[in-house]
């Protein structure tokens, strides 16, 4: 059952030990990826585009899908009118599908935590789900990713449960607001990352305006 080919693949993700496994992590599971989540009821990627649009008029600007994957969010954006997106994954096999949706104008390889490839100010907001979870980005990506915002713009995320408080999110959050970086704009309460699967695991998503 695709159900049970998820849990594994979930399992080979949360468990790895090094970007260069991580990556090949989501490389075996590209192909399959899309199907084996959506068994889930994962949904994340179709949500954060309520906030999305919520938060930045189309036609403002280039938005950032940082860790953007196979690129599910892409689509449903280019049908609200957003027509400038770019995206980044550390996976080239999940970067090859995004690129196939048609929505990406400009995709690279990149891994949050380290320096991005973009100037200062570039992008209007950037949004990121299923990244800030076990095992993948650290909360002091944020910095990276507030700095290639530009003033006024939106950083628009989600944040998984059990790497809240140990991977040290609120400090990093404290520190860009005492830094005068980014102010709260919202942020929504725990829900269920899958709809169908694994009641227990609960993301909150997070709004802030960079200053």
């Amino acid at each position: 059952m695709n159900t049970d080919k998820a849990n594994a693949a979930l399992d080979t993700v949360y468990g790895a030990d090094s970007p260069e496994a991580l990556a090949g992590a989501y490389a075996a599971w590209a192909a399959t990826y899309d199907s084996e989540t959506a068994s889930l009821g994962y949904l994340l990627p179709f949500l954060i585009t309520a906030w999305v649009a919520r938060h930045v008029p189309a036609g403002e600007g280039s938005l950032l899908d940082a860790g953007c994957g196979t690129g599910l969010s892409g689509p449903s954006l280019k049908a609200l009118g957003y027509g400038d997106l770019a995206g980044l994954d550390l996976s080239d096999d999940m970067l090859k599908l995004a690129a196939s949706r048609g929505a990406y104008g400009d995709l690279r390889k990149a891994m949050l935590g380290g320096p991005l490839p973009w100037p200062d100010g570039h992008f209007r907001a950037f949004f990121s789900t299923g990244v800030f979870t076990i095992g993948h980005a650290p909360a002091s990506g944020l910095h990276e990713l507030a700095r290639i915002t530009r003033k006024g713009g939106h950083a628009i995320f989600t944040v998984r449960d059990q790497v809240f408080e140990a991977g040290g999110f609120q400090a990093v959050f404290d520190e860009l607001t005492a830094a005068g970086k980014w102010r709260l704009a919202e942020q929504s309460p725990w829900f269920r990352c899958y709809a169908i699967g694994d009641p227990d695991a609960l993301v909150k998503a997070f709004v802030f305006e960079v200053l």
